[in-house]
């Protein structure tokens, strides 16, 4: 005798709704390992001022290789963004720099969109790295600080400042 596998009863398609749902809607993780802040038009410059430190092992360059600028995407940090800045207006110059007493940071910053990024490496004879760029449009920016070594644990201290 052969075995036949029941049929199962149709569920009135609200099953299928509910999964294509769950799949067309994207999970987008907005937190930070050290949180969240937002800039305007002239602001103070200690609103521009953020701690945090280094650590982790994932590759920065796995979000991307290269920036808008066609700069290297290098180093190493958590995989979760170490800060979101939220820009209230758009901002013509900004400059986005990093101070963990010349220990040898990267620097990558996705945002408004998941396709806009720049990234930066050592500023002039210092090993800290920043990024001083044109055109950030109102939004949300992710920003990660890494290390060249997978793991590196450095204080730092961000700091915005606009031109």
């Amino acid at each position: 005798m052969k075995y036949r596998r029941p049929r199962p009863k149709y569920c009135g398609g609200w099953l299928l709704a509910m999964v294509t749902a769950l799949a067309a809607t994207p999970v987008i993780a907005e937190t930070a390992n050290f949180g969240t802040f937002t800039l305007s038009t002239n602001f103070d410059p200690a609103q521009g001022k953020v701690q945090g430190f280094t650590g982790g092992s994932y590759s920065l360059s796995a979000i991307s290789n290269r920036d808008r600028e066609k700069k290297a995407c290098i180093g190493f940090a958590d995989p979760n963004p170490d800060h979101i800045m939220v820009l209230e207006n758009d901002f013509s110059d900004l400059t986005v720099k990093i101070d963990s007493n010349n220990n040898d940071t990267t620097l990558l910053i996705q945002g408004p969109d998941k396709t806009t990024i720049r990234c930066g490496d050592d500023t002039g004879k210092r090993k800290d790295a920043s990024v001083s760029d044109q055109n950030w449009k109102k939004g949300t920016y992710r920003i990660w600080v890494g290390t060249f070594n997978p793991g590196m644990k450095r204080d730092y201290t961000v700091t915005v400042e606009q031109q």
